[in-house]
């Protein structure tokens, strides 16, 4: 079947699913133009401000991403690693006292500036731990809102899903369950098992946002979890890793199935957005991005070749 379709067939169909300013869910049921999708997690133009990140997304051709909350947040108090224990505890005061004050206007106006990009915001990145407040988690999921986003990707706790659950119900967001490798923290998203305490006796807003390298790294088998579970996965970050807490790589140097990954997701015609996140040492972003992109096109035979990984 051809899923292609006119740009003005494309404005249309949002026109018809937007009821005040917010894209309707049943529009993540509808992918339009290619699959899967292939977007960016922002956190990939880490070392750039908001507005030169979505500059280098235009130069790079991307059009749908996952932004990271560091992007909306003040650069100098974004996370980083390496800091020292009492700078991550002053920032963290920082930016307390920043989203007391934050105003959904300014969220609005980030909005315009992706819509003008044309670029979409398929999930917005936020993390939840234990200690994070009535206030702080409702501010999360009302910056998805105004963002226009029915997603919200979290590296929350097991513990803390039923408190999110109830906002997501509210607000009728989807939330992403986003894992690490930290298979030695049980309360942490690293295995298939936390994956599955993490939706017990949760509604279906409750999902899973697969770290493809993270969970090669725990030696668990992305490829495998994604063909028995793809019902509940949400969306996927593309990164590659070696096994047994091995190192971040360039695509297709690692252990993580990508390319399996990814022909899987096609062939099928899962709703699952890919979205890449560069996290390996090179030389230059955008050098490494491009690299990035072209991994996933060979893959795809987009360009006419094919990857063998």
């Amino acid at each position: 079947m051809d899923h292609t379709i006119s740009r003005r067939q494309w404005c249309k169909h949002i026109a018809t699913l937007t009821i005040g300013g917010l894209i309707a869910p049943e529009l993540y049921a509808w992918r339009g133009t290619e699959n899967p999708v292939i977007g960016i997690q922002t956190y990939s133009l880490r070392d750039r401000s908001l507005t030169d990140a979505i500059a280098a997304m235009v130069t790079l051709g991307i059009r749908d991403c996952e932004l990271w909350s560091g992007h909306i947040e003040p650069e100098e108090y974004r996370w980083q690693r390496g800091l020292s224990a009492s700078k991550l505890r002053e920032s963290q005061q920082q930016l307390h006292k920043w989203r007391k004050n934050l105003r959904m206007d300014t969220i609005r106006s980030i909005r315009q500036q992706f819509d003008r990009a044309g670029i979409r915001i398929l999930a917005y990145n936020a993390n939840f731990k234990d200690n994070a407040s009535d206030f702080e988690i409702d501010q999360g999921f009302r910056i998805a809102q105004t963002l226009g986003t029915n997603t919200l990707n979290s590296s929350a706790t097991v513990s803390i899903m039923g408190r999110l659950d109830r906002y997501a119900q509210q607000y009728r967001i989807r939330v992403g369950m986003h894992n690490h490798a930290n298979v030695d923290k049980p309360n942490e998203f690293a295995t298939p098992d936390s994956f599955s305490r993490g939706m017990a006796g949760k509604s279906s807003y409750i999902g899973i946002n697969l770290d493809t390298g993270h969970f090669t790294a725990a030696n668990f088998d992305p490829l495998a979890y994604l063909k028995e579970n793809h019902r509940h996965i949400f969306s996927i970050h593309l990164k590659d890793r070696k096994k047994n807490q091995g190192i971040r790589t360039p695509f297709g140097e690692g252990d993580t199935p990508l390319a399996a990954m990814l022909r899987l997701i096609n062939k099928n015609g899962w709703s699952i957005p890919a979205f890449i996140e560069y996290e390996y040492e090179g030389m230059d972003t955008m050098v490494e991005l491009r690299k990035c992109l072209d991994f996933c096109h060979r893959v795809l035979g987009t360009n006419g070749t094919n990857e063998t990984k």
